[in-house]
């Protein structure tokens, strides 16, 4: 009976569309877009990673991007979210992943490790000052938040700052109990402020901590651990232990985070659905396994850098239909070719693909003409730029790297691949320009400059070049 039940509803009150701010930003206008769909496909809340787009102010001005959203497009952000029954969850970064605020040099005295703009100096009072001051910033621009995400994950480095060496001197300190007093203090003094607002944080700090450090610490009341694994093949009895660990350590709630994109490498262009299916269907076998009195949700995480400095991974029109066919099988308790079918007519794609990627996408939802210039770009333009360059046997045998130079070209051969050159730099010329056209729709000018010069401009210039380069060697010639 209950497998039955499994099969028609999801094990998750909450179903959270994560949005990392900080990469490819979308415009609002795009968010307007893209929410009913959000909402047709199953999600009821959002998780919104501020990082540097949000409009902080006074002291904290200068942490916002040159394309920060002002405060009245943050209130139309979360005034959409609420017409579309999207419960927002803020996520600001406390303690690792700061590099967003640590780069700059009004706070880079607050770095653990003064090299590293990556973890917060968790003994300096100034610290807590700071990331409590960019907490009441975000929860004052949020009416009626329940839950507010204070990130803490992956805080690299942490015990090899100075203070931390000296401090981890006495025999009764750790490294583990200096990340859980940080986390303490930070949730605390959250709690203090804002009492009707719970702290969530990310669980993998957490994970390697002993049941009776943890018990110890006190966290457990104040906090709820959000248990993030984007692996497809996911350990389900490892989270089960782990689940009943935090259960014996006092936490009464907690979440999971899955991935639909942004998890399979930094500079991942197009996503693998099935590699994201299989991660959430893992994680609906845990949530079987989990006293349904324990589990608040599910964040189904977005990323668009791996840290602040990287290169862009998917772009999120990319990501949609994983995004849709991850969110669609939690909302059925699993995936079937009716789910499939659901997908396809909501996106309006022909043809979902789950194990490879689709070569000939098109769809009509909100951002699929990016999705359909990107994939084209990804499977055709750096093959077919490198087919005439180094495979075609007349650019190879007379109009080599020591012909360029030397400006020299045999009249004949060229015949034999001017006109396929020229065509080939046309046709990706007009892509581009298509391309240029559907981002601005979307991002903001920096993201389309990143993307382009990541994944477009290297072989469009090379073919440039050799156009120019035999253009230069005709003239010389005549």
């Amino acid at each position: 009976m209950e497998e039955n039940k499994m099969t028609v509803s999801s094990p998750f009150g909450l179903h959270l569309v994560h949005l990392d701010l900080k990469g490819a930003p979308p415009k609002v206008s795009y968010l307007a877009e893209i929410f009913p769909l959000f909402r047709t496909l199953g999600a009821n809340g959002l998780l919104i990673e501020y990082e540097d787009m949000f409009p902080y102010e006074g002291e904290l001005k200068p942490l916002r991007a040159e394309h920060a959203y002002s405060a009245s497009e943050i209130k139309e952000i979360l005034n959409l979210a609420k017409l579309h029954e999207l419960e927002v969850i803020p996520l600001v970064q406390t303690f690792g992943h700061m590099e967003f605020v640590l780069k700059h040099q009004e706070f880079s005295h607050l770095r653990e490790v003064e090299m590293f703009p990556n973890a917060l100096n968790p003994h300096k009072e100034e610290s807590l000052m700071l990331v409590s001051a960019m907490i009441d910033q975000v929860v004052a621009l949020h009416d009626g938040l329940r839950w507010f995400h204070i990130g803490s994950d992956e805080v690299y480095y942490l015990g090899e700052g100075e203070e931390s060496k000296q401090w981890l001197q006495k025999e009764e300190n750790s490294t583990e109990k200096l990340c859980l007093s940080h986390m303490k203090a930070v949730a605390s003094c959250m709690v203090s402020s804002h009492p009707e607002v719970k702290p969530i944080v990310w669980d993998d700090m957490l994970r390697g901590v002993s049941e009776e450090t943890l018990t110890e610490s006190g966290v457990a009341q104040l906090m709820e651990p959000m248990i993030w694994d984007y692996a497809p093949d996911l350990d389900e009895d490892d989270k089960v232990l782990l689940i009943e660990k935090y259960r014996k350590c006092g936490f009464p709630k907690l979440w999971f985070a899955s991935a639909f994109k942004g998890a399979t490498g930094t500079n991942q262009s197009l996503t693998l659905i099935g590699h994201h299916l299989k991660n959430h269907l893992q994680w609906l076998k845990v949530a079987n396994s989990t006293p349904a009195d324990m589990l608040q949700g599910m964040a189904l995480t977005g990323w668009q850098r791996y840290d602040h400095f990287s290169v862009l991974c998917e772009l999120l029109p990319v990501g949609i239909p994983s995004l849709a066919v991850c969110l669609q099988a939690l909302h059925n308790g699993g995936y079937s070719e009716k789910v499939k079918e659901n997908v396809e007519k909501q996106l309006g794609l022909s043809s979902l693909e789950i194990d490879t990627f689709m070569s000939e996408s098109s769809g009509t939802f909100p951002g699929s003409d990016i999705f359909t210039l990107v994939t084209q770009v990804c499977f055709y333009l750096k093959p077919s730029v490198d087919e005439l360059l180094e495979r075609n046997r007349y650019v190879t045998g007379w109009f080599s790297p020591y012909h360029r130079k030397r400006r020299i070209v045999h009249p004949i051969m060229m015949h034999h691949f001017q006109p396929d050159a020229l065509s080939l730099l046309a046709k990706w010329n007009a892509v581009m320009q298509e391309l240029q056209a559907a981002l601005e729709r979307v991002f903001y000018m920096c993201t389309l400059e990143e993307w382009m010069e990541e994944n477009v401009y290297p072989s469009l210039h090379k073919l440039q070049e050799v156009v120019d380069d035999l253009d230069k060697a005709i003239q010389a010639q005549s």
